[in-house]
Formats: C-alpha cells, structure tokens, sequence
C-alpha cells in the first residue's frame, strides 16, 4: 500500500513537472501534531478525556476493592466452609475477576474511541485551514512532518505552520 501511494506520488511529482516547466513550484510543510497542541478545543478535549477516564478507574477501584475484599474474606473463613459453599465462593470471585477483565477491556476501547471522536473536530478543522492556506500561498503540496513518510525537505520548502495559526487565529 505505501508502495502504491510512493508511486502514485512520484508519478504526480513527474507529471506536475512535465506540464508546469516555467512556473515556480510551492512546497510547504507543517507539524500538525504541534499545531494540535497549540488549540484550545485540544485543551478542552483533554479535560473532557481525562474526566472520563477519571470515572471509568474509580468504577475500576470500586471492583477492585469488591474482589479484594472478597477474596480476604474467603481466605479468612476458607477451613470453616463446607466444600459446596468454598467452590461456590471460588466461582464467584472467578466470575468478578472476569467481570473485572472485561471492564478494563470495554474501557479501554471505550476511550480510544471517545478520543477519537474528540479530535476528529479538531483535525478536520486543521485540514480545512492547511487548505485554505495552501490556495491562498499556492502551495501545490503541503507535507505534514508528523505523518512520518517524510525523509527530507528542503530550504525552499515552507513551514506553513505560522500561517495557519493565523488563518486560525491562535
């Protein structure tokens, strides 16, 4: 797949060149993870994260403190217990350990997607701006350094990051 889009951008590049020979071509590059940083909806959404997954642990502590207070009781009265109250008891506190597993499990993608929803706003209005900014500056690529497929860029390609947080006035 990385192949595919090397090529297909290689062959843009060759393209590009072979019909725009005397114009001046515009490369600009921008470190979206940083712009990401930079916004207050990114503050916001990381307060709105954190509350979430602050009551998802304290749901998680509260199982916790159950099954261990379970479990001490049962290792207290275990020699007192007829065998079919023990494996009863034994059952049950195998049972609350998997309750506990499948808890941290949904939690954990629960936040991911919660994250997910969060940011998507915030990365759609970056994408709307970085485009709004490369027509204005006419860029015919803006590269994004954080995406990692990005080995070198040049002098002469422009960091359009003080651009677009003017264009999105922060």
């Amino acid at each position: 797949m990385k192949n595919v889009a090397k090529l297909l951008f290689i062959s843009a590049l060759l393209v590009a060149g072979s019909v725009v020979t005397a114009q001046d071509l515009k490369f600009g590059h921008i470190n979206s993870s940083r712009l990401v940083t930079m916004m207050p909806e990114f503050e916001e959404a990381q307060k709105k994260l954190e509350a979430e997954i602050q009551e998802l642990s304290e749901t998680l502590e509260a199982l916790q403190a159950e099954y261990q207070s379970k479990l001490q009781d049962f290792i207290e009265k275990q020699e007192a217990l007829s065998n079919t109250v023990r494996q009863l008891r034994e059952r049950e506190l195998r049972e609350l350990q998997n309750r506990i597993q499948e808890f941290q499990m949904g939690a954990q993608e629960d936040i991911q997607i919660r994250e997910r929803q969060l940011m998507q706003p915030i990365h759609e209005k970056i994408e709307r701006s970085i485009t709004e900014v490369a027509r204005e500056r006419g860029y015919i690529y803006v590269f994004d350094l954080d995406a990692g497929g990005l080995l070198y860029f040049s002098d002469q390609s422009e960091d359009v990051l003080p651009f677009v947080r003017e264009n999105m006035g922060i």
